[in-house]
C-alpha cells in the first residue's frame, strides 16, 4: 500500500484527511504531538475505518521522529497540516509561530530530499489574500500582507515551496488554500474539538447551543454586507478531506520540480448572521447571540473562485452549509454525552 505520512494528523483536518486516505486505499500515517488534539480522536477514527491506525507522538521540528517513523513505514507522500493557527495568540507570541509553522516545514522538506520523497500536499490559508480588491478570489488573486503572524507564516511556508521548487529539489507540491472548514463526519465519531475558548464560528455555535457558551457575539452588524456581519466561505471538512486525495492523485502524474496552488472553497459567502439563523432553522433549536462592536483584524468579505481546482482536480463539494451545520451539531450532541 501506498504510505502517506499526516502531520498533525489527529487534528480536525487531519483525521478527516485520514478517513478520506483509507478510502481511497491509501494507509495513513499519522504524526501528532497532540498540542492542540486530543488521543481520543485515534479510537473514534479506528471505529470508523475498520482497523488500527498507526500514530506516532512527536514533533515536526524532529528530524529524529521522521528517522523513526520512515525506518519502519516508507511514506511516499507527505500531507502537511501541523501548524499553530490562533490568530490571536500569533500576534502575542510570534516567534512560537514562526518556530513551528516556519520550522517544521523546513526540517520536512530536506527530510524529503535526502529520503527521495516526492509529493507534498501543504496546508495553506485564504488568509494569504488579506481584505481583497475584488470578489471572488482567484488564484491568481495578489497575496497581501498578513493580518497576523500566523497569516505570514503560510505565505512564508508557500515562498519556501516555490523556491525549493525552483532549486530543482525533485519534489512535487500543491498548495491548498483553505477558506472556512466547518461540519464533522456523518457519523458524529470525529470533529473540530478545539482546546479552551474557540477562535472559530462555528464550535461557538455548537457549544452555545450546548449550554457550554452563554452566547455568541456577532462582531459588528454595520459592515458593507447583506445583513452588515462579515462573510466567509463555509465548506464541510469531508469536501476538503477529499481535495486533499484528489491533489495526491494530481501530483502523481506531474514531473519533478512542479509547484500547482489552489483554493478550497464552495464558492458562495455566507455571512454570521447567516450562519446563525441556518444553524436555528436545521437543528430546530434557538441561539443566544448579541451584536458587540467590530474586532480589530476581521476581513469584511471573502469567498473563492473554486473553477480552477472544479476543472484541474475534478473536485466539487458534495455537502451543503446545511449539512455542515447538522454535522456539526450531531458532534457536539455525542460529545456532551
Amino acid at each position: 500500500m501506498n504510505k502517506i505520512l499526516i502531520t498533525g494528523g489527529a487534528g480536525y483536518i487531519g483525521s478527516h484527511t485520514a478517513v478520506e486516505l483509507v478510502k481511497a486505499g491509501l494507509e495513513p500515517i499519522i504524526l501528532d504531538d497532540f498540542s492542540n488534539s486530543q488521543k481520543s480522536v485515534l479510537g473514534s477514527l479506528e471505529e470508523i475505518i475498520g482497523k488500527p491506525v498507526i500514530c506516532f507522538e512527536g514533533d515536526c521540528n524532529d528530524k529524529d521522529i521522521l528517522e523513526e517513523i520512515y525506518s519502519q513505514h516508507k511514506f511516499v507522500g507527505v500531507i502537511h497540516f501541523a501548524a499553530f493557527k490562533a490568530v490571536g495568540e500569533s500576534t502575542s507570541e510570534p516567534l512560537k509561530y514562526y518556530r513551528n509553522n516556519v520550522g517544521s516545514l523546513v526540517v520536512l522538506l530536506g527530510f524529503m530530499q535526502e529520503k527521495g520523497i516526492k509529493n507534498i500536499v501543504f496546508s495553506s490559508s485564504c488568509t494569504v489574500y488579506g481584505q481583497p480588491d475584488k470578489l471572488p478570489v482567484t488564484e491568481s488573486t495578489p497575496r497581501k500582507d498578513a493580518e497576523s503572524p500566523y497569516g505570514n507564516t503560510k505565505k512564508i511556508c508557500e515562498d519556501i515551496l516555490v523556491d525549493f521548487v525552483k532549486s530543482k529539489a525533485g519534489v512535487k507540491v500543491v498548495s491548498l488554500r483553505y477558506f472556512n472548514p466547518v461540519g464533522a463526519h456523518p457519523s458524529g465519531k470525529i470533529g473540530e474539538l478545539p482546546n479552551g475558548t474557540p477562535n472559530n464560528l462555528v464550535p461557538f455555535v455548537t457549544q452555545t447551543a450546548a449550554g457550554i457558551r452563554e452566547k455568541i457575539t456577532v462582531f459588528g452588524d454595520d459592515y458593507d454586507t447583506i445583513d452588515g456581519s462579515c462573510i466567509r466561505d463555509f465548506i464541510h471538512v469531508m469536501d476538503l478531506a477529499d481535495a486533499h486525495v484528489k491533489a495526491l492523485g494530481y501530483l502523481d502524474k506531474q514531473e519533478d520540480n512542479f509547484y500547482d496552488v489552489f483554493n478550497v472553497g464552495t464558492g458562495n459567502g455566507n455571512s454570521v448572521l447567516e450562519i446563525i439563523k441556518t444553524f436555528e432553522k436545521v437543528n430546530r433549536i434557538k441561539l443566544n447571540y448579541s451584536i458587540g462592536p467590530r474586532r480589530d483584524g476581521d476581513v469584511v468579505k471573502i469567498w473563492a473562485d473554486t473553477t480552477k481546482i472544479n476543472t484541474v482536480l475534478g473536485w466539487t463539494p458534495q455537502y451543503s452549509l446545511e449539512d455542515s451545520l447538522r454535522d456539526s451539531w450531531n458532534w457536539e450532541k455525542g460529545l456532551s454525552h
